[in-house]
């Protein structure tokens, strides 16, 4: 059988990335072949496609980073914990070399998910374009007065939106900064867009979710001078008046290695304390 071939993403700022990648170097040296190791820099486009798999060492920004230049490579993405929550990171780095050998052949353990195209219209200039894996939120910004935006779906006017912003997201990004925002918690793997306000000046705007096929329009009536458009809390760019903003579906995936010792809902679970148990009292209370 022959050896996968991998890509090696990691942090070289983080120390605990770099020890488990030298580790898991030294583990994969008779099971892998290696074919690149990227710290930070982006892996030539030719290089990542020759991968089968990209086993990437951090927290959940590391791996947000990976995944939307792994795209359009159809690369999996192997995530090692090595950051403090690592919600995306489905392995603890002594996972990773016991389970190797599964993970590496068990295609059933592959998830395709859904991640979106972002274009930002500003009359006059060149039009910007990325992805988002989890989100794409336009926050306020200093100095931090209250916003306005008008949205609209599938050229359908939806709602009027005052208040300190907007979050896009997938089901992905669901449990990220649209469930701190009080949005819905979405299964990973499904199809869907969910629309979240950010402390709306409404008692009665509440999050939505849309079918994934849908166009969102966000057009900008009043804005701040630092209002921006953020990606996964890492590409940013500033949103003008009169600007537009235009989110759909992105025609490629975020494929991701699932741990087969636990689920998305164990991950809640564990990280999160979601639907943890009531502390009932006991007679040892009395």
């Amino acid at each position: 059988m022959a050896k996968p071939k991998i890509i090696i993403f990691g942090d070289p700022q983080r120390q605990h990335a770099m020890q488990a990648m030298d580790s898991f170097v030294q583990f994969a040296e008779d099971r892998a072949e290696i074919l690149a190791t990227c710290h930070g820099e982006s892996c030539p486009i030719n290089v990542l496609k020759e991968a089968d798999f990209a086993v990437v060492f951090g927290g959940d920004g590391t791996i947000l980073s990976a995944a939307r230049e792994l795209c359009e490579t159809r690369v999996p993405v192997i995530g090692v914990n090595v950051g403090k929550l690592g919600f995306l990171a489905e392995f603890a780095p002594g996972e990773l070399q016991k389970l190797f050998d599964r993970i590496s052949t068990d295609k059933s353990l592959i998830e395709k998910r859904m991640i979106l195209d972002c274009r930002v219209e500003s009359p006059g200039n060149d039009a910007f374009t990325s992805r988002a894996v989890n989100d794409v939120v336009i926050t306020a910004g200093e100095p931090f007065r209250m916003i306005e935006l008008k949205m609209s779906v599938q050229g359908q006017p939806l709602a009027s939106c005052p208040g300190d912003g907007i979050i896009i997201s997938t089901p992905t990004g669901s449990t990220a900064y649209n469930l701190s925002a009080g949005g819905p918690i979405l299964s990973a793997n499904l199809a869907a867009i969910v629309i979240t306000p950010v402390c709306p000046h409404s008692l009665s705007f509440r999050p939505i979710v849309i079918n994934a096929e849908s166009i969102v329009e966000i057009h900008a009536m009043r804005v701040n001078e630092g209002t921006t458009v953020t990606l996964d809390g890492q590409v940013s760019r500033k949103f003008n008046a009169d600007d537009k903003v235009i989110v759909k579906r992105h025609n490629c995936h975020f494929l991701v290695v699932n741990n087969p010792l636990r689920t998305q809902w164990d991950t809640l679970a564990g990280k999160l304390n979601w639907a943890g148990s009531p502390r009932y009292r006991t007679s040892a209370d009395h």
